[in-house]
């Protein structure tokens, strides 16, 4: 009776296997149908009101800033209470910045899984177990988070990232214009990557300056990141982590141009040339109770975790990395010596940037 059972749950170990094994192989085809064209030139809006903080358009901001959430996400509307409270306070330690939040990173043309054509009921479906309060339901839910860390590994490739990333830089340089995005100005743009997020803001950064025409910085928030050329093109990145974030260090395992020894990697360039800078913040966990975005936990000093992750971003040296001597627009300029594609609804990125 036991060997029956036994074999029987290895049977099924091995079904899950090749499945996800699937799965990966079939990932890289959303991508892939991007830049053939299928899904067309429409980029799907979700038209979320201002709350008075976020989504809300400033007159001459001094940044706009774009938050990508992490792979528990199915489209652009946030459903997590944490994040919502993150982003409120966040705009008002910046309350001259533009916060843009209604981006689903695991999309190339921003569309929702609960709206996709063929597989809207399994997601849907997956969105209501993962919103259950049955633990053995919410078990289902993470069928979503496997999908999207698929879309992190394809950002991630060096066969197909280039592609996925030009799509997300043509999403991200649309929402810019939707919210008023003055490319003549060279406003900076910051780009808050968290979790698994974190390699897709790193990742379009070659191709969304090609759009803006103007400074980018990335903000890991306990993101998890390749040695990708994103990191050269940016002016600076900042990493976020905390003490009792175990999985901030996957990027730094998984991805050998992470490692120390591969010196000529983009990731080891970048910080011999000071673009990159690992930042702290205390004993955080990545997600939950503990996590970055929690306002009940507190630090020794009595602060929260909230509190305390939105000041750090709030205060990181943005403008020391800015050319000195120069306006925002001749910033900009200066990133960019050859004419680039005009900022547009529907703008495409064709050019390939190459790895320094």
């Amino acid at each position: 009776m036991t060997d029956l059972w036994l074999g029987e749950l290895l049977s099924l170990i091995g079904i899950g296997i090749v499945v996800l094994l699937i799965w990966a192989a079939l990932s890289p085809f959303e991508a892939l149908g991007w830049w053939a064209g299928w899904f067309g030139d429409e980029i799907h809006e979700y038209d979320l009101p201002s709350d008075g903080l976020v989504r809300t358009v400033h007159p001459d901001p001094d940044y706009y800033i774009v938050f990508l959430s992490g792979i528990s996400r199915v489209g652009g509307e946030t459903l997590s209470r944490r994040e919502q409270n993150f982003l409120r306070r966040l705009a008002k330690e910046m309350p001259r910045s533009v916060v843009i939040d209604d981006i689903f990173p695991y999309s190339v043309n921003n569309l929702p899984l609960t709206g996709q054509p063929f597989f809207s009921r399994i997601w849907r479906w997956a969105l209501r177990r993962k919103l259950s309060r049955r633990r053995l339901e919410q078990l289902a839910g993470y069928l979503i988070n496997i999908r999207n860390i698929w879309q992190v590994a394809i950002s991630a490739d060096r066969r197909y990232g280039p592609i996925y990333n030009q799509s997300m830089a043509q999403v991200i340089a649309y929402e810019l214009a939707r919210y008023d995005y003055a490319k003549h100005r060279g406003t900076p743009v910051i780009i808050i990557g968290y979790s698994g997020a974190g390699q897709i803001a790193v990742g379009v950064v070659p191709y969304l300056k090609q759009l803006v025409n103007a400074p980018i910085f990335v903000v890991s928030l306990g993101g998890i990141f390749s040695s990708d050329p994103g990191l050269l093109a940016a002016e600076h990145t900042f990493h976020l982590y905390g003490t009792g974030d175990r999985i901030h260090k996957i990027g730094a395992i998984v991805f050998p141009g992470r490692w120390p020894i591969l010196s000529w990697s983009a990731w080891n360039l970048a910080k011999r040339e000071g673009k990159v800078s690992l930042h702290c913040i205390g004993e955080m966990t990545h997600a939950g109770a503990r996590g970055y975005l929690s306002s009940s936990a507190r630090l020794s000093d009595g602060t929260s975790h909230l509190e305390k992750t939105c000041t750090t971003i709030a205060n990181l040296p943005y403008q020391r990395w800015l050319p000195e001597g120069t306006s925002k627009l001749a910033a900009a300029e200066s990133q960019t010596r050859q004419e680039k594609p005009e900022l547009t609804s529907k703008a495409t990125v064709r050019s390939w940037p190459q790895e320094g």
